[in-house]
């Protein structure tokens, strides 16, 4: 099992962002994921089960101009999740992300209930599968 929770979060706009930081912020939020898969995808397949679960966030469905980064980083992680889901499912690994479109503090209501969401993907049964939440479900 793979769970992909990084980000790089910087408030700067696109005339803002020096592009080095630009593309550092991919580095994490899309680049990581993709090593993150390459690395545990063949491990998973050989076993015959798995999940990649992914956490991705509001700024996928409402990009927002002064977290530019972020917002194509997390529309990026949805991509992916999407994209692999179909393939990954062939192969009994079950890809998903927890769209999170909400602020989260640790030890809150809101970060027990996203783990929540994780486990039941985790958990769901293959003809069950799907591939996104969306936390909290009115987002």
């Amino acid at each position: 099992m793979l769970h992909y929770n990084a980000a790089s979060i910087r408030q700067a706009s696109i005339a803002s962002q020096p592009r080095d930081t630009f593309l550092s912020d991919l580095a994490v939020n899309i680049g990581g994921a993709l090593v993150a898969t390459q690395a545990a995808a063949p491990a998973l397949a050989r076993s015959g089960t798995g999940a990649l679960l992914l956490t991705g966030g509001g700024f996928a469905l409402f990009p927002h101009p002064d977290y530019l980064s972020i917002s194509i980083g997390k529309a990026g992680i949805r991509a992916q999740a999407l994209g692999l889901f179909e393939s990954f499912k062939e192969q009994n690994i079950h890809v998903a992300t927890v769209t999170v479109a909400t602020f989260v503090n640790p030890d809150s209501k809101e970060s027990t209930d996203i783990a929540q969401e994780f486990w039941k993907l985790y958990t769901q049964p293959k003809e069950s599968w799907t591939a996104e939440v969306t936390y909290p479900a009115s987002a």
